[in-house]
């Protein structure tokens, strides 16, 4: 019997999946077209945790439920955690924060993703509105500032063939190849590149003064801001020219253009200033509310959709959490031991729990040290509904096949609402509920109700329909300390699930060599790799992708000014040979 899913993995494209005899492939139609990402293509290569295990004995999924109903009975709830990944964007992952908010525990806020480059778009625009990838394609520019779509979006690749590129991105990716414009930038100086591209814009060009009259009316004031960069100075700490910027401005104005950001431009203490002098960029190009044009960030998945779920719970932030505050921490789609900043910090923390369950589906750093073992449902095997931060598609995600292994959120939150007392709908009910925010297009396909393709064509969202500009910022100097830490997203991993990555890659007029072990080092801690050198990496940084086993040993635990996001950018670091 043929069936049709949804991708639930956390990437820019949400897909569409055909289950036919056991096996996946992508839908022909739709923004899908016909191919599926490698963690997809491979999905039933990597093996899932099928049975749960309480201190490292296997024990049956009941015997499971009520260890976990037993480590849930003490008198203090607010020494429960529920610490939930947001890797999975299907909408019912939400049902557990129903139960812990309800019974008292404490949840999670904060970001390890894209909490400051969200805090300083809804600054300037009042709201996170995402364009829509259906708007990208009818560009006739894109500028990929930070993003590497082959690793993060592959499904806009041929939405842009014969269009303009321009890359901005301290790493020469494989989109680098392909653009007419390339930027090597150093990083950490995005937010003086994008402010000395409006100086040199409002000097040069004309702009739409009608438009910012409108929709900006103080950008002069934010031009004489601009004033303040150094341009000599600031051109040589970043490594770009004046040419440079003559080439981007002559290629966009007066042209569709859609910005196209990544979200490690944002990592850093002052991450929301980044994006606002970004889109700040757009906006004196006249780029919002217009076909085509505009800045693609992350856009909020539950726009003009309202939960069925009681979330409200005293919260503590996810990229600093302190562990050993409480007695059961339960861990579901997460990996904080791996994937949360200061690990040495986070195993010290951690180890202190007198109970820790993991949720999940695959073994990994968390799962370790474990002391009960939940199996998760694939989303092959469960009912739930995706929605997605780059489309405003909505789709079902019907169960296409049974499997007796592990247990979905829903019944695992039912199962702990019945024995505690909780009052909770049927899954019907909840399914229902999203479904209702969705409308049917003519072509089949559902869309979120109310989310507009070309966003912001009435003005912003902010108390004035104006964009709010920047008024201050922090100038950045070139750093001598050490090589800048960069930590993208891999091709072949997300985050720390799929075939992780093992090495640290350098360039090679560094003098190291091919293979050779490496020892790097920060303020926070080290890591023991061996190197891969990579000519396509600027000589003063240091490459080791996301999910990389003990990179966030290197990482501070600190917070942005604004998003509570993890900064794991703002991270020097040396490199010593191993001895011997």
């Amino acid at each position: 019997m043929t069936r049709i899913t949804a991708c639930p993995l956390d990437c820019y494209d949400g897909c569409l999946i055909v289950h036919k005899q056991n096996k996946i492939k992508a839908l022909s139609g739709g923004h899908t077209q016909g191919f599926l990402c490698p963690h997809m293509n491979h999905y039933k290569n990597y093996k899932t945790i099928a049975k749960p295990r309480y201190r490292g004995k296997e024990i049956t999924i009941d015997e499971a439920l009520f260890r976990l109903k037993e480590m849930l009975e003490i008198p203090k709830k607010d020494e429960i955690l529920h610490y939930r990944g947001n890797g999975n964007f299907a909408l019912m992952q939400e049902v557990t924060d129903h139960f812990f908010a309800s019974f008292g525990a404490v949840l999670t806020d904060g970001s390890l993703c894209d909490g400051a480059g969200e805090a300083g778009i809804i600054e300037g625009r009042g709201s996170n509105k995402n364009i829509s990838i259906t708007e990208i394609a009818k560009s006739e520019v894109v500028i990929f500032w930070g993003r590497n779509p082959h690793a993060t979006s592959s499904h806009l690749l041929p939405l842009i063939r014969g269009k303009t590129i321009i890359v901005i991105d301290p790493i020469k990716t494989r989109i680098a190849d392909m653009a007419d414009i390339f930027v090597q930038i150093k990083p950490h100086f995005d937010l003086e590149f994008a402010m000395l591209l409006v100086r040199f814009l409002y000097i040069q060009y004309d702009v739409d003064e009608e438009y910012l009259d409108k929709y900006a009316s103080e950008y002069e004031d934010f031009y004489e801001l601009t004033q303040s960069i150094r341009v000599k100075t600031t051109l040589d700490d970043m490594d770009v020219s004046l040419g440079q910027i003559g080439e981007i401005l002559d290629a966009v104005v007066g042209k569709k253009v859609a910005i196209v950001c990544g979200v490690g431009i944002q990592k850093y203490r002052d991450g929301a200033d980044v994006m606002r002098a970004i889109d700040a960029f757009g906006v004196m190009l006249s780029l919002f509310g217009k076909e085509g044009s505009g800045v693609a960030y992350l856009g909020s998945s539950k726009e003009n959709i309202d939960t069925p779920f009681n979330t409200k719970a005293f919260r503590v932030s996810k990229v600093d959490t302190k562990f050993s505050n409480y007695k059961t921490v339960f861990i579901q789609g997460a990996n904080p031991l791996s994937q949360m900043p200061n690990s040495s910090r986070v195993k010290k923390s951690i180890l202190d729990v007198e109970n820790i369950v993991y949720f999940g589906l695959y073994e990994n750093e968390t799962s370790e040290i474990a002391d009960l073992i939940i199996p998760a449902k694939s989303f092959l095997y469960k009912n739930d509904i995706r929605t997605s931060y780059s489309h405003n598609g909505m789709m079902f995600m019907d169960m296409v096949a049974e499997c007796e292994d592990g247990i979905s959120e829903y019944d695992l939150a039912y199962y702990l609402c019945r024995e505690f007392g909780i009052k909770i709908d049927s899954e019907e009910f909840y399914l229902n509920h999203f479904k209702s925010f969705g409308v049917k297009k003519e072509d089949g396909s559902w869309h979120v109700k109310g989310r507009d393709e070309v966003v912001y064509k009435d003005g912003f969202d902010t108390d004035t329909k104006e964009f709010v500009f920047l008024e201050e910022f922090e100038k950045h100097l070139s750093k001598t300390d050490g090589l800048y830490l960069i930590t993208p997203k891999s091709m072949m991993s997300l985050n720390s699930q799929f075939q992780r990555e093992e090495f640290v890659y350098l360039h090679p007029s560094l003098g190291f060599l091919e293979n050779e072990e490496v020892i790097i080092s920060s303020a926070c801690g080290s890591i023991s790799l061996n190197v891969g050198l990579d000519s396509d990496i600027r000589k003063d940084c240091v490459l080791i992708y996301s999910g990389t086993q003990g990179v966030n040993n290197l990482t501070t635990s600190c917070h942005s000014l604004d998003g509570k996001n993890a900064i794991f950018q703002e991270n020097m670091v040396t490199i010593t040979r191993v001895s011997g």
